[in-house]
């Protein structure tokens, strides 16, 4: 493992950093030789916010406020070091996070013998979710559908200044897990199922959060958490916090880059996946935690525990015969910080006896307590415990707003466009039907002011639903809305279910054009586990009513991940899929229908077909692949409703003059080989296209990927423009991790292929190693 390399290309650290890093580290040492055992596990533990507050939480006439007993019997005479969560998991104001971590901060650092500033996070995912008012952006999936990693830095910018705002300096954020599987209730939370895209994206949104210098100090910057340290996103049931079978191999070769590269980044914590990998909890994981992320990544700042995973080890895991071996094999096995996050009393008291019994080493106190100290020290906490809503006139300003709606409109893609459906005329009469038409949640989805994002009308009633912004666009003269059918069967629904079909089939006749928001209510985590991928029967019922029509039927998809659409998708006319867009999504979907906007944004993950067929773009094999025996026969293996990297415009492109300057490298060599090709718009429009370079390694001793992206580039065209792209690679971007688990460069062909898409391959080169 120790010989592992990332295909990614990272800035290297500067030199300041380290010095500060060194600085940081020699005080946070010095601090923690200076402490009793008790004030060094009280580092170490953290706990909800809901443990120290007091009042009636009751909106809009909220009592809920901090109190300050509680805080004192926690960090004073437990010495707790960090706090975590919105009260009732729903987002506050500026001025009320400002005011309630101030009072903790109060007692840290005044009644504490040590004057220890708390550490306080919130899991700000994309945009400041606790944060009331806040700039919220599309889901990291709608990030990477933009295929432009400018929106993730810039994203990461606003989030932290938001959050700085709050009074927060700490977020839990970016998600790196490898959007595999869409069974997976979290695969929105990610960057899609291609390793190279979760490096280059995560790397700028840790950029966006910490800065380019890391210095988190910096009161517009926060400390980033990287999660879920690894391979969280892979169960084999598809569900959350279920098994995973992962071989070493496979874990550090697709899993593994994303974290690489947000550790080269400068991330300063990392939390840990919640699963259990081939059979061992990651949370007591030696290997996982301390050699694989320690030792071979390089990775020395903090590592915290996700929601009360220590205890998990005993009650859930069975893994050892009481919470007190829990704790011994969590802290042994790495685990500097544990969320606890309600019972800390008995965290720590058990920690305190493991330690006096020679059980975990008192090394291993240290070694965690400095590093808590180390992040605190780093983000000017001692000197700077508060920050102050009123200091940061920018928040939610137009300039972020536009932010946010940009991101929106570069992701939102086109997937099908039948006789140029789209852009739909402004005097077009339009019937706007389905459960996504009038639902913010299903535009923003978990994660957004609150943890299920179900609180989104509370908090963003100003913001558009898809039927708000298409009748702004079009006219409310010319847009009628009939709901037609809800998520799911519900008994008061199924009394009530004809007539909402007949009615939606009635307004329809009298329409050019059924604009059809199908997809998902807003979920997170656990709660968005799911039994069937297809979309439910209702709203699939609803499709293949509003197709006999004869209509013009444009599909709209808000959704976390794909769900299937195959038992109607072919007589759909138009297809958009706008993933979870955030609060301007609306209105940049709108744009998009009317042509105002020119669609450019690209699928982050594969779009299957079929329950049977959920595999990624890289899978071995390939169609082309047919064995003369019929029994035998690939072809057809990898049903797929879009290819990874697909997306449409309204204008056209053409490739050419696909050229190398090399055709071959020496097997060691350090030289760059270089790929150029010819984009030209040849449509009548302007338009942005993502041109993406794949490799095929033709032979290797383990069974090859069919492909794999290693770079890509989203080029803005004139209508008529001709611009050249240009990639670099090296060859250590044509390596792989071998069944030794050893990153390696065999000698001989390679293919390289430039395209719009996986599967719209528009020219291929040779290439060899020697």
């Amino acid at each position: 493992m120790r010989k592992l390399a990332v295909l990614v290309v990272v800035l290297g650290i500067a030199c300041g950093m380290y010095a500060q890093k060194g600085d940081a580290e020699k005080r946070a040492a010095e601090m923690v030789s200076k402490m009793t055992l008790a004030e060094k596990i009280g580092q170490m533990s953290q706990i909800t916010v809901d443990l120290v507050c007091k009042g009636q939480d009751t909106p809009p006439t909220s009592t809920l406020e901090i109190d300050a007993d509680k805080v004192r019997e926690a960090v004073v005479k437990y010495h707790v070091g960090s706090i975590l969560n919105a009260p009732g998991t729903r987002a506050r104001t500026p001025q009320w996070w400002t005011k309630a971590v101030e009072q903790i901060q109060e007692v840290a650092t005044k009644e504490t013998r040590m004057k220890i500033p708390v550490i306080y996070g919130l899991d700000q995912i994309h945009g400041a979710t606790y944060t009331a008012g806040s700039t919220m952006f599309p889901q990291e999936i709608g990030i990477a559908a933009t295929w432009n990693p400018a929106h993730a830095r810039k994203m990461g910018e606003i989030t932290a200044y938001e959050t700085r705002a709050s009074n927060v300096p700490w977020n839990f954020s970016p998600v790196l897990d490898l959007g595999l599987d869409p069974r997976f209730p979290r695969q929105y939370e990610g960057f899609g199922e291609d390793p190279y895209i979760g490096s280059v994206f995560g790397y700028e949104l840790v950029k966006g959060y910490e800065g380019d210098d890391n210095n988190i100090a910096n009161p517009t910057k926060v400390a980033s958490c990287i999660k879920h340290f690894i391979g969280y996103s892979a169960p084999i049931s598809g569900k959350d916090r279920t098994p995973a079978y992962i071989p070493e191999n496979v874990l550090l070769e697709y899993h593994v880059p994303a974290f690489k590269a947000a550790i080269d980044a400068g991330a300063h914590t990392i939390m840990i996946n919640s699963g259990i990998i081939n059979n061992v909890p990651v949370h007591a994981s030696y290997e996982l935690m301390t050699k694989l992320l320690r030792e071979d990544l390089g990775f020395q700042g903090m590592i915290v525990t996700d929601w009360e995973d220590i205890n998990k080890l005993y009650n859930r895991d069975k893994m050892v015969p009481s919470i007190k071996e829990a704790i011994k094999a969590g802290i042994n096995a790495g685990i500097d910080m544990s969320m606890i996050p309600y019972n800390y009393k008995e965290f720590c008291d058990l920690l305190t006896e493991l330690v006096n019994e020679g059980q975990v080493p008192m090394s291993r106190i240290d070694d965690a307590a400095t590093r808590v100290l180390t992040v605190k020290i780093k983000l000017g906490l001692f000197e700077t415990p508060n920050t102050y809503a009123k200091d940061y006139p920018e928040f939610n300003s137009k300039a972020f707003q536009q932010a946010s709606y940009n991101a929106a409109a570069d992701g939102i893609t086109l997937l099908k466009n039948n006789n140029n459906v789209l852009p739909l005329t402004k005097s077009a009469k339009i019937l706007v039907t389905g459960p996504n038409a009038v639902s913010r949640r299903a535009l923003n989805g978990g994660w957004t002011f609150s943890w299920q994002g179900e609180k989104i009308d509370e908090f963003g009633d100003l913001y558009h639903n898809i039927l708000d912004a298409v009748q702004q666009k079009f006219g409310k003269a010319n847009v009628s809305y009939v709901p037609g059918v809800s998520y799911t069967k519900e008994t008061k629904w199924d009394t009530e279910h004809k007539d909402r079909f007949d009615e939606a089939i009635a307004a329809a006749k009298n329409v050019d054009y059924i604009i059809l928001c199908l997809g998902e209510n807003s979920y997170c985590e656990k709660p968005g586990d799911l039994n069937d991928l297809y979309l439910n029967d209702l709203q699939t019922e609803l499709a293949q009513e509003m197709l006999k029509l004869g209509k013009k039927v444009i599909l709209v998809l808000s959704e976390g991940r794909p769900r299937l659409i195959s038992k109607f998708s072919s007589k759909v006319d138009g297809i958009v899929q706008t993933y979870l867009p955030g609060i301007y999504g609306a209105d940049a979907l709108a744009d998009i229908l009317a042509g105002d906007v020119n669609p450019s944004g690209k699928l982050p993950y594969t779009y299957p077909a079929y329950p049977n067929s959920l595999v990624p773009y890289f899978h071995k094999y390939s169609d082309e692949q047919v064995n003369t025996d019929a029994a035998y026969n690939y072809e057809g293996d990898y049903n797929f409703e879009y290819p990874f990297g697909y997306g449409l415009s309204y204008t056209t492109f053409a490739y050419s003059n696909i050229k190398l300057d090399k055709s071959q490298l020496p097997l060691h060599s350090n030289e760059e080989v270089t790929i150029s090709v010819d984009i030209k718009n040849t449509g009548s429009r302007d338009g942005k296209e993502v041109v993406q370079l794949y490799t095929s390694d033709l032979v290797a001793s383990l069974v090859p990927d069919v492909k794999r992206l290693r770079r890509f580039e989203k080029v803005a065209l004139k209508a008529g423009e001709t611009k050249t792209v240009t990639f670099k690679l090296k060859l250590n971007d044509l390596s792989f991790i071998n069944l030794e688990n050893k990153r390696v460069v065999e000698p001989g062909d390679f293919e390289f292929q430039v395209g719009s898409s996986s599967n719209d391959i528009k020219g291929k080169v040779l290439f060899t190693v020697k």
